[in-house]
């Protein structure tokens, strides 16, 4: 059987379904697949193979399996052979797993051996990516393989009745990993119980505490205290951007306000086993200071997921900020000395522990549009993302994604692998996960790249680093991959419009492009859509200081802004001289110009910000038309040049003039879908880039293409961000490859 089918329990799922129907022989690991000989009644044998895919374990995602016939070598018994190492490019890497219910319930059972240990598992728990070194998946080739087991885990780890058979990460209190409370420069306190004591008196007296989890460290403290948020907001240099929350599911229930109902799709996400973090609307959220995410109206919930966690909130008794402990942009922080070397001003004290954790995973991040939960970050859980590619690509290959909210994928065959989030790669932490993860997933997947692939702009680092590697390069477009990212989703092989919607990416032109619709199928895009160019004043200083955008296009419109800031003088010259000045068709940046127009964003302390507030004031929008348009070069460009006067009509509030935004786009995106499809003849429409995270515009996208008769997808596994930039390089690499050799 191939699939994910190691690291989930599956050898002892299928040791136990044999026995039960009384059938002689053995499983083992044999590379990336599991292998069965299997002897019995004939009867036996099919309830067997129906079995082994029916009422496999919850984490295992098996392909149907492969049956042949095998001679009778009149077996005794059903037994667990040893792994065969053998190197194959059908390995599957099992994700981190949430901890099960049996395992919280012996952790609170005092007449149990694991009452309170926080590195409590069994074969449907625990951590699997985060602490694997090589597969086969094996308690040798992990990073537990420093702890002898003791005789106690041992009986456990060889009893086939056991729900502990061949658990890998198993562990107690007398051979496991164990706690170690910190507070630099006095010796660390070690201990489970005393440690964990620790870490809740300082969290009781307003401290900040970075607590190593399983795929890194949280920076954590009292999510009820307005000053343990602001201070640490102060100490990390992080004065808006939103903080996620983790509180016991009781929570969810005891603390909502009167009459509010987490809706469905949010809760079943919360519970799901994945334990992402889930952004959560304010009002059906339990009560917190709004500094925790202010002038937003959402904060992002999670879940315990580790059984630390489930201890330590069990004794803190309240909702804890649980945020990424790492410097801004790069990734989460793996082992002691890094996070006191780098967190050292922030934290004023570690809850460590010496389980090594041998690359980092941040949590995933979803959020509800349109009935779905979505991923905005691929992380704990949900990575490394396994897709099935509709064409098999020629040679195995790597792609780096992009610089921005980065994440790699390799391909061999039919399938491709995507790497958890990774971070902005303009740090150089950042930098040296990006080629760790790089050499660890070849590995772990035994993927030897034949060439690599990159985003074809040249400044970005990971188009330099590919282009250093001595392999064959292939350069993507930006909008390219986006496309061919949500085209990943579809069914079937048809042509689509695809609205790739973000901040700004290299064009075909060599312009930054960010509004484009694009009509066609991987390897085939044509641009047929965009939107009239706005001057970004200061280049990169305009996506981190939304005025810019909004100067823009006052002077594009011929409006005087009343409110610009002082440095507008200056700035409109540069506007006027075209010094510093260069076009965009960015989507991305008119949402930042509106956000400052409306007064809710001139400055951004995150990328986003502007954008997100804006979301966050508006309310349902009416009566917006679709701005004019006209056809040149065989593209039809629209202009957003009549939206500044409304956006500047202080007799309306800044709520309807934001709501008045999201409908004209949303008119803007049909207007152009119906017109294109005057001329053309297709009938999907997809949406893909970082602005569809935008839930109000991506439900108003999705309601005005369904009601002008076409179908419309958002994607639901990859993320509409950057991060899918990788896989689309592969799918789009990969179809042009094709094309070439016809």
């Amino acid at each position: 059987m191939r699939g994910r089918v190691q690291g989930v329990g599956f050898r002892p799922f299928i040791l136990r379904l044999a026995r039960e129907l009384n059938l002689k022989g053995w499983v083992r690991n044999a590379g990336g697949v599991v292998e069965m000989h299997v002897e019995g009644a004939a009867l036996a044998i099919d309830r067997f193979i129906d079995g082994v895919g029916a009422q496999s374990p919850a984490f295992a995602r098996p392909s149907p399996p492969v049956v042949g016939d095998a001679p009778v070598e009149g077996y005794g018994d059903f037994l667990i052979r040893d792994s065969l190492d053998t190197p194959a490019a059908s390995l599957s890497v099992p994700p981190d797993c949430f901890v099960c219910a049996e395992c919280l319930a012996e952790m609170s059972d005092p007449r149990q051996r694991r009452y309170h240990y926080p590195f409590t598992n069994c074969t449907q728990c625990g951590p699997r990516y985060t602490i694997i070194d090589a597969l086969p998946y094996d308690r040798v080739r992990t990073s537990m393989a420093g702890f002898q087991m003791c005789d106690d885990c041992a009986s456990e780890y060889g009893d086939p009745s056991d729900r502990r058979y061949h658990a890998q990460p198993l562990a107690c209190p007398t051979c496991g990993p164990r706690l170690a409370f910190r507070r630099p420069p006095s010796a660390a306190l070690v201990g489970d119980g005393p440690a964990l004591d620790a870490c809740v008196t300082a969290l009781e007296a307003g401290e900040i505490v970075a607590v190593k989890g399983i795929g890194g460290y949280h920076l954590i403290c009292d999510a009820t205290s307005e000053a343990a948020i602001l201070k640490l907001r102060a100490r990390k240099n992080r004065p808006a951007k939103p903080l996620a929350v983790m509180l016991p599911e009781r929570l969810l229930e005891t603390h909502r306000p009167d009459g509010c109902n987490l809706p469905t799709a949010i809760l079943d996400s919360l519970r799901s086993p994945l334990r992402p973090i889930v952004l959560t609307p304010k009002a059906a959220a339990p009560v917190l200071p709004d500094a925790i995410a202010p002038g937003l109206d959402e904060i992002g919930l999670l879940l315990p997921y580790a059984p630390l966690h489930h201890l330590l909130l069990e004794r803190f008794r309240r909702p804890v900020v649980a945020t990424s402990g790492n410097v801004s942009g790069e990734p989460i922080l793996i082992d002691a000395p890094m996070a006191e070397q780098h967190l050292g001003s922030v934290a004023d004290a570690f809850l460590h522990h010496d389980r090594p954790i041998r690359r980092p995973a941040d949590d995933s991040v979803l959020r509800v549009i349109a009935g779905v939960a979505r991923p905005t970050r691929i992380g704990r859980g949900l990575g490394p993302l396994e897709i099935r590619l509709r064409q098999p690509v020629e040679t195995p290959v790597l792609a780096v994604g992009g610089d921005l909210k980065n994440t790699i994928a390799l391909a061999a065959g039919d399938r491709a692998v995507v790497s958890p989030h990774l971070g902005d790669l303009g740090a150089p932490r950042a930098q040296q996960v990006f080629e760790q993860v790089i050499a660890d997933l070849s590995s772990l997947y035994a993927i030897k790249p034949a060439a690599l692939i990159c985003d074809a702009h040249p400044a970005y680092f990971s188009r330099r680093w590919a282009e250093q590697r001595g392999l064959p390069v292939i350069q993507v477009f930006h909008h390219h991959a986006h496309a061919s990212a949500a085209y990943a989703e579809l069914e079937a092989e048809e042509e689509a419009l695809v609205f790739t919607w973000d901040g700004v990416g290299y064009g075909e032109d060599g312009g930054l492009w960010g509004g484009e619709a694009l009509l066609g199928r991987p390897g085939g895009w044509r641009r047929v859509a965009s939107i009239h160019p706005l001057r970004l004043i200061g280049g990169d200083k305009a996506s981190r200081e939304p005025w810019r955008c909004a100067l823009a296009a006052c002077l594009a419109a011929g409006v005087d802004w009343p409110d610009a800031p002082a440095e507008a003088g200056i700035a409109s010259e540069m506007w006027v001289k075209g010094f510093n000045s260069p076009p965009t068709t960015s989507i991305g940046r008119l949402f930042d110009a509106a956000s400052a127009l409306i007064g809710l964003s001139l400055r951004q302390s995150f990328e986003g910000e502007a954008a997100m507030r804006l979301e966050a004031a508006a309310e349902a929008g009416h009566g917006a038309v679709a701005p004019p348009r006209h056809e040149e070069g065989g593209v039809l460009w629209s202009d957003w040049r009549p939206l500044v006067h409304p956006l500047l009509d202080a007799s309306r509030s800044p709520s309807a003039r934001a709501g008045y935004f999201h409908a004209a786009l949303s008119r803007l995106l049909v207007d152009q879908a119906v017109r294109i499809r005057e001329t053309h003849a297709y009938s999907t429409v997809l949406l893909c880039g970082g602005v569809f995270q935008n839930r109000m515009l991506a439900e108003m996208a999705l309601a005005g293409l369904a009601g002008a008769g076409l179908r419309a997808f958002l994607p639901q596994r990859i993320p509409v961000n950057d991060a899918s930039i990788s896989i689309g390089q592969i799918i789009e690499a990969g179809a042009r490859s094709r094309q070439n050799a016809v």
